[in-house]
């Protein structure tokens, strides 16, 4: 709970730690600890359906990059009662969503804005932040793993948001939300064919391990053996950012009854820490302690 995101490697080695801390006290605890998968799935389908009634349930996903498994707490519930308990205002969570959205509509699928372009929000939104107030808590959705930042400087959405907010993500930006060919996750970072109306996305991890046994398309099935065609393949991510991109008019998406609607359906439990890196690459969540990350500013309601 203090790291929030964990490495499969680790999550075992935990259940592994557990259960031998308990191990013939009074014979009252029966845990018993197997390094198979089976065993792994059994025992975290226990803890999730423990976890159920607090809205909380232990997911599982793969880092696009490089295929690391990962094990993530996630609010499980979404309502407005959640974002009472957030650290964040509600203007704050409504910068959230903006840069979010810009992130989604970003061209060229390179899931990724500026710094420039998520501060430029603040005065699209025309809310009561200045934008050195907007840096702050840009800086606090990455502490917090809500977003990550990369080495040059742009924002693109995390592996907790694209799993804790998933529904928020469909339900918003249907077109928008692509899935991997051949594991059907959410894909932001990736490979895309080169085919015109191809529908084919891979992360960068699947085509990795799929090119090692075929050298054609999943989907159209067009020839990707020849370097020439492999280069013509197209990133998805922030290397499909093309200079300038974000200097041309502000993307928006059409309001719709169903959106505008779903729009309540954000949770956001911001008020527990995640060990991320924030530079695009891996995730190497064995060895650090959490830090508590820096806090965004808060409105202090008092109620009667």
């Amino acid at each position: 709970m203090s790291r929030r995101v964990v490495s499969q490697t680790l999550a075992l080695k935990i259940w592994e730690k557990c259960v031998d801390a308990v191990k013939g006290a009074n014979d009252v605890v029966d845990i018993p600890f197997s390094n198979d998968r089976a065993s792994w799935d059994t025992f975290l389908q226990g803890v999730n359906d423990t976890l159920d009634p607090l809205h909380l349930a232990i997911k599982t996903t793969h880092v696009q990059s490089n295929g690391q498994e990962i094990c993530m707490l996630v609010n499980a519930k979404s309502d407005d009662v959640a974002q009472v308990a957030t650290d964040y205002t509600a203007t704050e969570i409504t910068y959230f969503k903006a840069v979010v959205e810009q992130i989604m509509l970003a061209p060229h699928e390179s899931y990724s804005v500026t710094s420039l372009a998520a501060l430029r929000e603040v005065g699209a939104l025309k809310i009561n932040m200045t934008k050195s107030q907007a840096e702050i808590v840009l800086s606090s959705f990455v502490a917090n793993g809500w977003l990550t930042k990369s080495k040059h400087g742009r924002y693109s959405l995390s592996l907790r948001t694209l799993i804790e907010l998933e529904s928020y993500l469909r339900n918003n930006f249907p077109d928008e939300l692509l899935e991997c060919t051949l594991c059907e996750e959410t894909v932001t970072e990736g490979i895309a064919c080169y085919t015109a109306n191809c529908k084919a996305r891979l992360h960068t991890h699947c085509y990795a391990k799929y090119k090692r046994q075929k050298q054609i398309c999943p989907a159209c099935s067009v020839n990707w053996s020849s370097d020439a065609n492999l280069r013509k393949l197209l990133p998805i991510g922030e290397e499909a950012f093309k200079t300038g991109q974000e200097q041309s008019k502000r993307r928006t998406r059409p309001a719709t009854t169903e959106s505008d609607e779903s729009e309540d359906e954000m949770d956001m439990d911001m008020s527990q820490p995640t060990q991320t890196h924030t530079n695009g690459a891996s995730i190497n969540v064995d060895e650090e302690e959490a830090t508590p990350p820096p806090r965004a500013q808060r409105r202090i309601v008092r109620r009667r």
